[in-house]
């Protein structure tokens, strides 16, 4: 891992990658576009159960979580692009009875969304996404996005913008929201 010294650390250098053809004005520019899509177009919303890891009681000796033991921040509604995967079925151990498995959800936040709403997703959060007007699936994050500076998540390689993460359905004995 590198690791700069303060004073380097502190040093802001502008990124001019595309500097001839793409700035910042450009890449502001995009950014609200995208978000205005998203939010004002879109308007996916997925609701994030933020653990709350100071509070959560865990067990002294393997230091896992008692029952009923997590503790919760209030939940905060955040604007994502969602993907569902479809369903998939595996066999119930060696046996021959099929279990119907539900697809994960992979989302996608600006992160100036995450910014704006100070909020960081990390591993074993859950998310609610509604699935009906009626019904509520809920998640647990299983990757959590970092790093996102690859080129898949910057700006034509300019700057990062948003993350990725990934989440597993969790059955209602886990987790059935607040």
């Amino acid at each position: 891992m590198l690791y700069l010294s303060s004073k380097m650390a502190q040093r802001q250098v502008p990124i001019t990658r595309l500097g001839k053809f793409f700035g910042s004005e450009d890449f502001g520019l995009d950014i609200s576009m995208g978000r205005e899509w998203l939010d004002g177009d879109m308007n996916f919303q997925i609701v994030l159960y933020k653990v709350d890891r100071t509070k959560t009681v865990n067990d002294d000796v393997y230091g896992e979580v008692v029952k009923d033991g997590i503790q919760f921040l209030a939940p905060v509604s955040i604007n994502a692009y969602v993907k569902i995967d479809g369903a998939t079925e595996q066999f119930l151990g060696n046996s021959k009875i099929v279990q119907n498995e539900p697809g994960v959800l992979n989302f996608h936040v600006y992160q100036q969304e995450l910014e704006e709403l100070k909020v960081d997703i990390e591993l074993g959060d859950y998310i609610g996404y509604w699935i009906t007007e009626d019904q509520v699936r809920y998640y647990s994050i299983i990757d959590a996005g970092s790093p996102n500076w690859d080129n898949r998540h910057t700006y034509g390689g300019y700057k990062k913008f948003y993350f990725s993460y990934t989440a597993t359905p969790v059955s209602e004995n886990e987790f059935r929201g607040l």
